[in-house]
């Protein structure tokens, strides 16, 4: 063990040792100056970067709500946190697996949407063949697209009547602020009768376990720590995972 700790701390000495041999040396490296200033714009130029720089910021900061808004990332976060409140397992798996597993299947799901993007508006934007307005209106279109592939009409209908004056003819008629509550309502609703549908056979299981508790005169032992073991294994027999990350995946198609 000595051995080891020697050699664990023999760099931490050599430094040590040379910074005692060479103190001038040591002293005389100059650490980078770094200064921070707020001057007047001269040019419009600097006004237009500026302003770009906070619109940059701006982004960053509500990408998180972006990418709840208008993905099927709300839609694969509720049903998995479905899956945990019906077997009762509390927080397991923890949060940040589902937000993960959520994120991942998200950018899976999301990605022919995505190269589309990539392919049409981020390329010709890098090789500056379009202008930053024409990128923004070519990123639009296709997840304009992927909203009104998944919109249901009830809530389209529903928001259309409130922000509109007249009934839309076209898809490209409806703006982009109306048709993005209206595919957060739907996902929704969509996720709440998957998750309802989760919950029916773990149901059957607790009123099955609490039947027997009670028939037996164990009133007093609450029936969700015998039925865990059950539903863990129901769910492991049926390979729960495939079927309800299948389902997900093929209920965007």
């Amino acid at each position: 063990m000595s051995r080891f700790s020697f050699f664990r701390t023999s760099p931490i000495l050599f430094g040590f040792f040379l910074y005692l041999m060479f103190p001038d040396t040591a002293g005389a490296v100059a650490l980078p100056n770094i200064t921070f200033g707020i001057d007047d714009a001269q040019e419009p130029q600097q006004i237009s970067n500026a302003l770009q720089v906070l619109f940059v910021l701006t982004v960053f900061s509500v990408a998180p709500a972006i990418l709840l808004m208008t993905t099927c990332f709300t839609r694969i976060v509720i049903v998995l946190s479905f899956i945990r409140q019906a077997m009762g397992t509390q927080n397991m798996p923890p949060n940040q697996v589902i937000l993960g597993l959520s994120l991942f299947l998200s950018f899976f799901i999301m990605s022919p949407t995505l190269n589309r993007i990539n392919q049409e508006a981020l390329q010709p934007y890098l090789n500056e063949q379009i202008s930053q307005p024409v990128a923004l209106e070519k990123a639009l279109e296709p997840m304009r697209e992927f909203m009104f592939s998944q919109v249901r009409e009830e809530e389209l209908i529903l928001l259309t009547d409130i922000t509109m004056t007249s009934d839309p003819a076209m898809k490209e008629e409806i703006p982009t602020m109306t048709l993005i509550p209206a595919f957060m309502l739907s996902e929704l609703k969509r996720a709440f009768q998957m998750g309802f549908m989760i919950y029916i056979p773990f149901l059957v299981i607790d009123m099955i376990v609490a039947s027997v508790l009670m028939s037996m005169g164990m009133m007093m032992l609450p029936p969700v720590i015998i039925s865990m073991p059950f539903k863990l294994l129901l769910f492991v027999l049926v390979d729960g995972w495939n079927l309800v990350v299948g389902s997900l995946i093929k209920s965007f198609g």
